[in-house]
């Protein structure tokens, strides 16, 4: 039998911020992007939160991550953590 070999479709790929652990290998990610207003032009700062998929809980709150848009697996899931790109600063509780 001969092999085929097929490549994956690329992916979207998005940088966020963990705002939240909503339970066990789940995190929420909010990610900005500017838009210009439809009359004035001037761009609006926007961020949309969505569910991810941490599978290792390696991400915690405040970290800056990398997304990328998978298959639905669960209700809100659609998007799985690839790589913590920087760790939240550690403050001194007082």
């Amino acid at each position: 039998m001969s092999e085929c070999h097929q490549t994956r479709n690329n992916r979207k790929e998005l940088l966020g911020i963990v705002r939240s652990k909503t339970g066990d290998k789940s995190v929420k990610v909010v990610y900005e992007y500017k838009v210009p207003h439809p009359l004035y032009k001037k761009e609006i700062r926007r961020k949309t939160t969505v569910h991810a998929h941490d599978e290792e809980n390696q991400a915690g709150v405040g970290d800056r991550v990398r997304i990328m848009a998978t298959r639905p697996l669960s209700k809100l899931k659609r998007w799985r953590v690839v790589s913590v790109e920087s760790r939240a600063p550690v403050t001194a509780a007082a």
